[in-house]
Formats: structure tokens, C-alpha cells, sequence
């Protein structure tokens, strides 16, 4: 019996051990508030009041309908064009979006869309105060622009740009902005992807993918990382339904940095030019030219003066990565160039057949060889009201063209001119003139000069060729 009484303490007496490691193996009770509350309230109140709503008003003119009478070609010709037509009509379109103070003296960024042809632009602060802004750059290429407040001395709340390319997959980030006009927010989320390609917003695809949400009127705000410093702009939603649906994009701080550079001071934009025309390595290239796997670019030409030829690159020779980043498609290459200084050195990786190299070279201004020799064509022929300039590198970096190509390019056209009824566009190659093959804006005043009985007028267009015939 006493034999059985001592078994039963030792059972007991176990169990209470058991039960006593059971307990301490559990996390701890909070014993604190610091240790109960976890917020980003501190990150979002030191932050916030750089992130300002941006509302622009845009005159927009428009006539009334246009009785089917009136439309009659007949009368048209006789009449002029616009016989019968009511006088037009102004009305005002409002638009909202965000912006970031990066300056303390007001210097902001906001997406290009937001301020597109904007007769002026209103940006309001945190505490309500209101400022007329001034437009110091647009860049539709990157989908940015930088505005300018004038708070006189006094200091503006601003965030700082961080290295984006820093930023891995996980981090957490806070989008701030105005969606829908309904006051500031803020979401919290993760970096979900990088260098993101296949966006299609802006020539420059190479985006932050974020899962925080972002909802109109988001655009132009910030991406915000957990140190208080700008990782982005937020610029677009991948939406079925005009909502947040849990994938955001957002312009890194890198190339933010880029066209802020120069901005206050009315300098040009600058972006680095590598002198050579390349492609992304594809499956089916990779397999041509015997590489296990596609990565990279591949150079399929080389400028014969520009910063490649100079550094000892060759046709056919694969970029793998630019300063120790790798690179993955064309889209990557131009990002890493573009963000790049003029005048500093790139180290390339390169492959050349089997060989792997390391190759410097130094990054230049594009060219503007031959002269641009921009003009506004006038005169009674189909492309008066057009202005055009030869093409050089320069040129085409401006307008996102193929630095090898030639010929002249249509830069802008006055609305309403003959070339704008006939349907020219910003982007067309002037290929020839009544057959007569047109290689320079001089060759085009010459031939336009003259009076002729019919003319034809032929384009390149999207690497087609176009060609037009009317009266003299």
C-alpha cells in the first residue's frame, strides 16, 4: 500500500512538471504597451505631410452637332470647312491625383498623366493650405512630371529617395495618396515583384510590383519604405473592375531621381547613351547561338562613334548585367542606362562566345549628328503644318525611337493645319515626296516649294510604309 501511495506522488508530481515546461515553452504574456502595440502611426505622422493632392482644370472646347445637311462634301467646298458649325463651346474637366514633396522648397513629383494638359494646377497640403504650382519638367516617357510650389523661406515636410534598387521581394512598404477624393490614406503591403517589364504605362517599363493597394487617384503618390524614405511613385493598378485588386506598380526612386536632376534649374533632360541596338535573348535565339538558357541582351548593332564601339564591344556580344545588376531583357538594359550618370563609368558583363568579359565604358549624350534643323513647314501642300527635323540619336532618344534611324520625323503638328486633316501623325517618317527619296528637312523645303498638280506623300509608320495622293 505505502508502495502504491509513493508511485501515485511520483505520477503527480511528474505531471506538474510536465505542465510547468508546457507553459513556460509558450511565448510570453506582453508585460507592456510597447510590447502589445505594434503601428506605423510614427512612419505615416512623419511622412503624410509630404504627400500633397494635386487637382488640375482643363479648358476643353467642343461645337454642338453638326446638322447632316451641313456635312454634305458640296457645300463643304464651297463654304469651307467649317460651314455650318456652332460656335464652340467651353467647359471645364477637373482631375485629382497625388504628388510628393522631395525638396524642402517645394519641389514635387507626380505622374505626367495626372497633370497632362493641365491650364493650371492646384496643390493642396496636409494642413489645408493651398498653392498654384508651375510645371519645371514632363516627361511622358517615364510618366512623371515635376511641379513647383512657392511656400516663400519657409521649409516644406519632405521624403528623402531611397536606392531602389535596394528593395527586395517581401519588404514592407506604405502607399499614401487621395484615391477617389475622399481625404488622404494609407495601405501597408509588400514589395511583391521587381523590375517588372510588361506594364505598358510608360516607355521606361520597370516597375515596383506591390500588393499595398492602390486605387485612382493613388496616382503620384508615394511608396513609402520602412525607414521613412521613398522607394516610388505609385503610378498604376492592374484592375478587371477599376479597383484595387492587389497588384500595384510604382516608378523606382531611381529613375525618379533622373528627372528630378536639373529640373529647378531649368536644365534639358539628360539620358545616358550606350551607342548600340539590341534585343532580348529569347529561347529561340538562345538555342540559335547554342546557350543553355536565354539571359541577357544581344547587341545586334554597334554605333560606330558611340560609348560601345569606343569600349571594344561587338556585334552579337550578350549583356548579362550593368554594374553588378543583372539584366534580363531590353526593357532592364534601358532602365539601367537611363538611370545612369552622363559621364560616369558602366561596368558591363559581357559573353562572347564562350568567353565571359568585364567591359567599362563610359556613358555619353546622345549625338545630334546630323543637325535637328527643326521647322514648322508651310505652304500650299498635304504636310503643311507639320514641324519636322532630321534624325540623330539625339532625336530619337527624345522621342523613343531606334538611334540608328534616318531620315526626317514629324515632331508636332498645328491642329487644324492640312497635315493634321490628312491625318499625319507625331512619329511619321517622311520617306519620300512625288517619289523623291527625302533624306533631310532641307530636301523637304525644296520639293515643297514647288507647285505641282498632284502630290504623294509617303511615311514610314511602325516599320510600314504609307503612301498618300491628293490635289495640288
Amino acid at each position: 500500500m505505502r508502495f502504491i501511495s509513493i508511485i501515485l506522488s511520483l505520477a503527480i508530481l511528474l505531471a506538474v512538471v510536465l505542465s510547468v515546461r508546457s507553459v513556460s515553452a509558450r511565448p510570453a504574456v506582453p508585460d507592456n504597451h510597447e510590447q502589445i502595440v505594434l503601428s506605423f502611426a510614427p512612419l505615416v505622422r512623419a511622412a503624410s505631410p509630404a504627400v500633397v493632392n494635386v487637382f488640375t482644370r482643363k479648358a476643353v472646347r467642343s461645337r454642338g452637332p453638326v446638322p447632316s445637311l451641313f456635312n454634305d462634301p458640296f457645300f463643304r467646298r464651297f463654304f469651307g470647312e467649317s460651314f455650318g458649325e456652332t460656335q464652340p463651346r467651353e467647359r471645364f474637366e477637373n482631375s485629382l491625383g497625388s504628388g510628393v514633396i522631395v525638396r524642402p522648397d517645394g519641389l514635387i513629383v507626380t505622374n505626367f498623366h495626372v497633370i497632362r494638359g493641365a491650364d493650371s494646377i492646384t496643390v493642396v497640403l496636409s494642413d489645408r493650405r493651398e498653392f498654384r504650382a508651375i510645371i519645371l519638367r514632363e516627361d511622358e516617357r517615364t510618366d512623371l512630371a515635376i511641379l513647383k510650389i512657392d511656400a516663400d523661406t519657409e521649409d516644406l515636410p519632405h521624403i528623402a529617395l531611397s536606392d531602389s534598387d535596394d528593395l527586395e521581394v517581401g519588404d514592407l512598404v506604405l502607399a499614401i495618396g487621395n484615391p477617389f477624393g475622399v481625404g488622404k490614406t494609407v495601405t501597408s503591403g509588400i514589395v511583391s515583384g521587381l523590375a517588372r517589364t510588361q506594364v505598358g504605362v510608360s516607355d521606361f517599363n520597370f516597375f515596383i510590383q506591390t500588393d499595398a493597394a492602390i486605387n485612382p487617384g493613388n496616382s503620384g503618390g508615394a511608396l513609402l519604405r520602412m525607414d521613412g524614405t521613398l522607394a516610388g511613385i505609385n503610378t498604376a493598378i492592374f484592375s478587371r473592375s477599376g479597383g484595387s485588386q492587389g497588384i500595384g506598380f510604382a516608378i523606382p526612386s531611381n529613375m525618379v531621381r533622373t528627372v528630378i536632376d536639373g529640373a529647378a534649374a531649368g536644365e534639358a533632360l539628360r539620358r545616358a547613351w550606350i551607342g548600340a541596338a539590341f534585343d532580348t535573348v529569347t529561347a529561340d535565339i538562345a538555342e540559335a547561338i547554342g546557350l543553355s538558357r536565354p539571359e541577357g541582351v544581344i547587341l545586334s548593332a554597334i554605333h560606330p562613334d558611340g560609348p560601345a564601339a569606343k569600349a571594344g564591344l561587338e556585334s552579337g556580344d550578350i549583356v548579362t548585367a550593368i554594374n553588378g545588376l543583372p539584366v534580363f531583357n531590353t526593357e532592364g538594359l534601358r532602365f539601367r542606362i537611363a538611370t545612369s550618370v552622363i559621364g560616369e563609368e558602366a561596368r558591363l558583363s559581357v559573353r562572347r562566345t564562350e568567353a565571359q568579359l568585364e567591359v567599362a565604358l563610359v556613358l555619353e549624350d546622345p549625338p545630334e549628328v546630323p543637325p535637328r534643323n527643326e521647322q514648322v513647314l508651310e505652304g500650299r501642300h498635304p504636310i503643311a503644318g507639320a514641324t519636322v527635323a532630321n534624325l540623330s540619336p539625339a532625336v530619337a532618344e527624345e522621342m523613343g525611337r531606334d538611334h540608328f534611324e534616318e531620315g526626317v520625323i514629324i515632331r508636332s503638328i498645328i491642329r487644324g493645319s492640312p497635315a493634321h486633316r490628312l491625318s499625319f501623325q507625331v512619329g511619321d517618317v517622311i520617306f519620300a515626296i512625288n517619289g523623291s527619296q527625302i533624306e533631310t528637312v532641307r530636301r523637304i523645303r525644296e520639293l515643297t516649294a514647288k507647285s505641282v498638280p498632284q502630290w504623294t506623300i509617303t511615311v514610314r509608320r511602325d516599320g510600314r510604309l504609307f503612301s498618300l495622293t491628293v490635289g495640288g
